[in-house]
């Protein structure tokens, strides 16, 4: 049996892995818009803001861990209310849905924002789509399917 901090750095680990993957392919490899390193650069900025971007590829090294923290923390959420939110306990298909876009509400209308002050409008077309079904199948769905699996011992 596995310990329950291990399974949510797993899921962590996971969702994070997902995530940055996603993140890369997308946005370096298909739509060409960035580097991979940028990416990395832009998570690290949202600590030490333009630094990131002028620290080198290190720098890249430390928006990853942030990632990486970022992901671990929202799995320890999930498994923090998979206990009293019902609704978890059903469906993982449907929790990791409603998750996935909870992060995505509290990444990008709470978090970024109290970060960069200064942020393009959203608009409701294909990047913002994509970025939204990234977190649902890169985190929400990842999180939901293991806390399941994990508790399905205890319930």
């Amino acid at each position: 049996m596995r310990s329950k901090t291990k399974t949510i750095l797993s899921a962590g680990f996971m969702a994070g892995s997902l995530d940055i993957f996603a993140a890369i392919l997308v946005y370096t490899i298909i739509l060409k818009k960035t580097t991979t390193v940028k990416i990395l650069q832009s998570i690290a900025s949202g600590i030490l803001k333009k630094e990131a971007y002028t620290g080198g590829p290190e720098m890249a090294v430390y928006g990853l861990g942030l990632h990486f923290l970022i992901a671990m923390i929202f799995a320890w959420f999930y498994f923090q209310i998979y206990p009293y939110i019902k609704f978890f306990q059903i469906n993982p298909l449907l929790s990791g849905l409603t998750y996935g876009i909870f992060v995505w509400v509290v990444m990008n209308l709470i978090v970024l924002p109290l970060v960069f002050p200064v942020l393009p409008e959203k608009k409701l077309d294909f990047p913002l789509i994509l970025s939204i079904l990234i977190i649902i199948f890169c985190i929400g769905m990842p999180i939901a399917f293991i806390a399941k699996k994990y508790y399905a011992k205890w319930y």
